[in-house]
């Protein structure tokens, strides 16, 4: 089993960015799929991006295609993610997630491994 601490998150005002980490340990990530899931209250959890396990693949929502960019470091064992031009609507909890395979996916269920979480606030 593989523990994934994230960090980067933080209050933000509309229009800025974040970068957030994600940092594993316990086990390689150099093989496998990496994807990012944010929540916001009342709602489910929805996908944000996901790398293969490469790097050279990505994948991302409609909502924040153009404005996130996930990239990972397999030496160091971590991912990220850039957000730029943050909106409001981007406030929730922000969750990384490693898979078994080193294909993506969008959905959470087809994700083993989960962090504990990082508050992003985008303030109007």
């Amino acid at each position: 089993q593989v523990q994934l601490v994230e960090s980067g998150g933080g209050l933000v005002q509309a229009g800025g960015s974040l970068r957030l980490s994600c940092a594993a340990s316990g086990r390689t990530l150099s093989s496998v799929a990496m994807g990012w899931f944010r929540q916001s209250p009342g709602k489910e959890r929805e996908f944000v991006a996901a790398i293969t396990w490469s790097g050279f693949t990505t994948r991302y929502a409609d909502s924040v295609k153009g404005r996130f960019t996930a990239s990972r470091d397999n030496a160091k064992n971590t991912v990220f993610l850039q957000m730029n031009s943050l909106k409001p609507e981007d406030t929730a909890v922000y969750y990384c997630a490693a898979r078994r395979y080193p294909s993506i996916s969008g959905f959470p269920y087809e994700y083993a491994d989960w962090g504990q979480g990082t508050q992003v606030t985008v303030s109007s």
